[in-house]
């Protein structure tokens, strides 16, 4: 009752509450979440939750054998988004896997301010949400910024918070504020662990419906590593845990452009290999980026799989996890074993 009387901490100020929190949390050796509900605290009654969203994050809390999230990374055109989605659509329905679309209206984060961007907010929301109807499929889309979510909340079905802006408090909060589902990437820059914080944060904004993404690990410069082992540990943020089969093999600004510019490289091949270990390993869902021609695709080509082969690679995930326990903890005993 204590929480529900207190005002949402915002801005600088919140910041500087993790941080003490964390601190006690590090040295203290308590209980960070039973402490954070008193000195973070968020009127959860000021979130109106969307019944759609809700259903949906139900559906896709308990799909087998995994959900997809799926689409071009950019919006290149209203006709190509739209030829996309039924492409995706139409195997996704064939193979019996629950699809959320995804495409993104602006690339924000781009390295070179010569690298394409997008059609921008308003243009691109106007597409997505003519994707939404024409092919009745939900739709996965990112913000960048706070003043952006509440025009997305009213296309996206699921509000996707980028790996770079992960532990941002204000963005979170004002995405997690529309009602809608929010997709949260690990950024390269973190541990596991600190997913957990960047939920709960979803969480006491009065949002329950939070789902968390590995996107790889800084491995060096210009370069990613997928650590299986944060596919296992995800799993304490309490949620449904996303794999990032593509941009997960992104080398960051480490292709040169005619121009001048740059762009990220990546290792196309080895999505597969990646894509069968998060499976194996027990992940609720896919995420990938998939466009008709990659070596013409104006954002992150060398990391989209070419949609001429994305039933082959889903039917294999789909018979790898008909057969795994991946999703199951393993019960290790470990009392005196006597033949």
């Amino acid at each position: 009752q204590t929480v529900r009387n207190h005002t949402f901490i915002s801005g600088p100020l919140a910041i500087w509450h993790l941080i003490f929190l964390q601190c006690l949390h590090s040295h203290c050796n308590f209980q960070l979440k039973a402490v954070f509900r008193f000195c973070f605290p968020i009127l959860s009654s000021t979130v109106k939750m969307s019944d759609s969203s809700s259903l949906l994050y139900n559906q896709l809390k308990v799909a087998e054998p995994f959900f997809l999230l799926a689409g071009p990374n950019v919006i290149e055109s209203e006709e190509h988004v739209l030829r996309m989605a039924k492409s995706i659509k139409d195997i996704a329905t064939k193979l019996g896997l629950p699809l959320v679309f995804k495409s993104s209206f602006d690339k924000a984060n781009r390295t070179s301010s010569k690298s394409f961007r997008g059609p921008g907010i308003a243009e691109g929301l106007k597409i997505l949400e003519k994707v939404k109807v024409a092919y009745d499929l939900p739709i996965v889309t990112d913000v960048h910024d706070s003043s952006q979510c509440e025009a997305v909340g009213k296309v996206a079905d699921i509000i996707q918070i980028p790996a770079f802006l992960c532990r941002q408090t204000d963005l979170l909060v004002a995405a997690a504020q529309t009602g809608k589902i929010i997709n949260i990437k690990k950024g390269q820059f973190c541990a596991s662990s600190v997913m957990g914080y960047s939920a709960e944060k979803i969480r006491l904004a009065g949002n329950p419906n939070v789902m968390v993404c590995e996107r790889g690990t800084m491995f060096g410069y210009n370069d990613l590593i997928v650590d299986p082992r944060n596919l296992e540990w995800l799993r304490e943020a309490n949620c449904p845990v996303v794999a990032d089969i593509t941009h997960s093999l992104q080398q960051p600004a480490g292709k040169k452009l005619d121009g001048g510019g740059v762009a990220s490289g990546g290792l196309r091949e080895l999505i597969p290999c990646i894509a069968r270990t998060a499976i194996a390993v027990g992940v609720d869902g896919i995420f990938m980026e998939v466009h008709d021609d990659p070596l013409n695709a104006p954002v992150d080509g060398p990391t989209q799989w070419p949609l001429r082969h994305l039933e082959e690679l889903l039917e294999e995930l789909i018979a790898i996890a008909t057969v795994t326990k991946g999703k199951q903890r393993f019960q290790i005993d470990l009392t005196p074993y006597r033949d």
